[in-house]
C-alpha cells in the first residue's frame, strides 16, 4: 500500500487512543534507530516521549533485537496460568535482585492498568485472608490530580477528571489527598506544604481507622497528572504515616520506573521499601507490552491454602509472563548493568534542566516541573497573572504538532508539553529536542 492509502485505511478503521477521531491526521511511523523514528515518507523526528515513556535504551537495540530473535526460535508464548517457563522465571528473579528488598514475588501481567488492578486486588483480599482478618478495610487512599491507568479499579483511584469522571458511576472512588506537586485544580491554590500534606494524611488515616486497605501514589513524580514533583521527604513520609497505620503502600512506578528518574526505582531516591511495586512501559525497554506486580512475602503467605480453602488469587492474563517479553526484559537488564546507564544519567539530566530554565523565560511558558528525564512545561496566556488558555484552544496540542514540524515527537498533557525522551539520548540530541519544544511553543503562543 501506498503512504496515502496506509492514511486513508488509519483514519477509516483505526480508533486511536486519547484522540478525537474527527480532527485525526495520521503519522505512520515506519521504522527506528536510536533516538530517532521514521516516517512512511522518510521524515526523521526525535521521540521525544520515548514512545509514550516507554522507550529506555533506543529503538532497534541490537542486544534486545537479538533477546527477541533467540526466544522467538525457542517458543513465543506459554500460559503462566499453573505452568511456567525458563525465560520468564529468569526474569522474575532478575526483577527481584534489583527492586527494593523484601520485594520477592512477582506477578505477570500485560500492561501498567493491569498491574495496579493486580495490587488493588490483592491488597483487598490481603486483609480478608489475614491473620486475624480484617474485612472492614476495602478503602483506598489516592493522591489528587493522581494517574493509574483506564480500567475501572485504575479510575477508581485515578484523579483526573477529565480522563475518570464519565466512568464514576461504574468504579468505586478513593479518599484523596491533595497533591503536594501542583496547584489545586478546582481553586488553583497553591499545593500544600510537606508538613500540611503529612499531616492532612495523619488525619484522614485517623478519620478512616480500620477501613483504610492501601494507599496508592507514584513516588517522586505524578507523571500524567502535568509531571508534577513531589518535595523531597514526602515519599518517606507516606510510607511512615502507613506503617503506624497499618496500612498497605502501593507504589506505581510504570512511568517512573527503569531510570526514568536518575535511579532504577524513584523509590530509591528516598530508601522506601513498598507492600506493592507496580512496573510496566520501561520494563521491556518499550519493546513489548508487559507488567509485572512485585509483593511481599507476608502478601504470598496470606493466599497460601488447600484447595478447599479458596485462598487463591483469582486473577490473570493470557499472556502473563510472556516469554518473549521475558526475553527482552533480561536484555535490558544487562544493558542497564553493563553499558552503565544510570551513571552516564546526570550530565543528560543537567543538559535538559538548563533547556527547561531557559525555556521558562519564553513569554508564554509558566511553571515547569523536572525530574531526571522527565519534564513538563506549562503553556499560559499571562504568566505574570497566571492565566491560563481557554482549554478549547488546545494550545498544548498545537505546540507538539507544530514541534513534529520541527522534527520532535513530543506528548502534551492538556496546556502541559511534557519532554520525557529515551534514556540513551545523547547531549546533542537533547539540544535538538529543545530546540524543536521551544520553536513549538513559539508557534503555538505567539499566533
Amino acid at each position: 500500500m501506498t503512504p496515502a492509502d496506509l492514511a486513508r485505511y488509519d483514519r477509516e478503521h483505526v480508533w486511536h487512543a486519547f484522540t478525537q477521531m474527527q480532527d485525526y491526521e495520521p503519522l505512520l511511523i515506519e521504522r527506528g534507530a536510536g533516538s530517532w523514528l521514521v516516517d512512511v515518507d522518510g521524515k526523521r523526528y526525535l521521540d521525544g516521549s520515548a514512545s509514550m515513556w516507554c522507550n529506555v535504551h533506543g529503538h532497534r537495540h541490537p542486544r534486545l533485537d537479538a533477546a527477541l530473535a533467540a526466544q522467538a526460535a525457542k517458543v513465543a508464548h506459554t500460559t503462566n496460568l499453573g505452568l511456567s517457563n525458563p525465560t520468564t522465571v529468569e526474569f522474575a528473579r532478575r526483577l527481584v535482585e534489583i527492586a527494593p528488598r523484601g520485594l520477592e514475588k512477582v506477578f505477570f501481567s500485560g500492561d501498567g492498568s493491569s498491574a495496579i488492578e493486580t495490587a488493588l486486588k490483592m491488597a483487598f483480599q490481603f486483609w480478608r485472608q489475614a491473620e486475624p482478618a480484617e474485612e472492614h478495610r476495602t478503602r483506598f487512599i489516592a493522591i489528587g490530580e493522581a494517574y493509574h491507568g483506564d480500567t475501572l479499579g485504575a479510575i477508581g483511584v485515578g484523579g483526573v477528571d477529565r480522563f475518570t469522571a464519565m466512568f464514576a458511576p461504574l468504579t468505586f472512588q478513593a479518599l484523596r489527598l491533595p497533591s503536594p506537586g501542583g496547584p489545586c485544580p478546582a481553586s488553583g491554590r497553591p499545593a500544600p506544604s510537606l508538613d500540611e500534606s503529612l499531616a492532612a494524611l495523619d488525619r484522614l488515616l485517623v478519620a478512616h481507622a480500620g477501613t483504610v486497605a492501601a494507599l496508592i501514589m507514584e513516588p517522586l513524580v505524578q507523571a500524567a497528572a502535568g509531571i508534577y514533583v513531589h518535595p523531597a521527604g514526602f515519599l518517606s513520609g507516606v510510607r511512615d504515616l502507613t506503617r503506624r497505620h497499618g496500612v498497605l503502600l502501593i507504589l506505581d512506578e510504570v512511568a517512573t520506573g527503569f531510570g526514568r528518574t536518575g535511579t532504577m526505582f524513584a523509590c530509591e531516591h528516598e530508601q522506601v521499601v513498598p507492600d506493592f511495586l507496580c512496573l510496566a512501559k520501561g520494563l521491556t525497554a518499550g519493546y513489548l507490552p508487559m507488567a509485572a506486580t512485585l509483593t511481599t512475602e507476608q502478601v504470598w503467605n496470606a493466599f497460601l491454602g488447600s484447595h478447599a480453602e479458596r485462598r487463591t488469587f483469582f486473577h490473570g492474563h493470557t499472556y502473563g509472563g510472556n516469554p518473549l517479553a521475558a526475553a527482552v526484559g533480561i536484555a535490558s537488564l544487562d544493558v542497564f548493568r553493563d553499558e552503565g546507564v544510570l551513571q552516564s544519567l546526570s550530565p543528560k539530566i543537567a543538559r535538559l534542566r538548563q533547556h527547561v530554565d531557559r525555556l521558562a523565560r519564553l513569554d508564554h511558558v509558566g511553571a515547569v516541573r523536572q525530574c531526571g528525564l522527565m519534564a513538563g512545561l506549562d503553556l499560559v496566556a499571562d504568566r505574570a497573572a497566571g492565566t491560563a488558555y481557554p482549554w478549547e484552544e488546545k494550545r498544548g496540542t498545537r505546540a507538539c504538532l507544530a514541534a513534529r514540524r520541527h522534527g520532535a515527537l513530543l506528548r502534551q498533557l492538556g496546556d502541559v508539553v511534557v519532554i520525557m525522551p529515551p534514556l540513551s539520548i545523547s547531549l546533542d540530541e537533547i539540544d535538538l529536542l529543545a530546540a524543536a519544544t521551544e520553536a513549538g511553543i513559539r508557534a503555538a503562543t505567539e499566533a
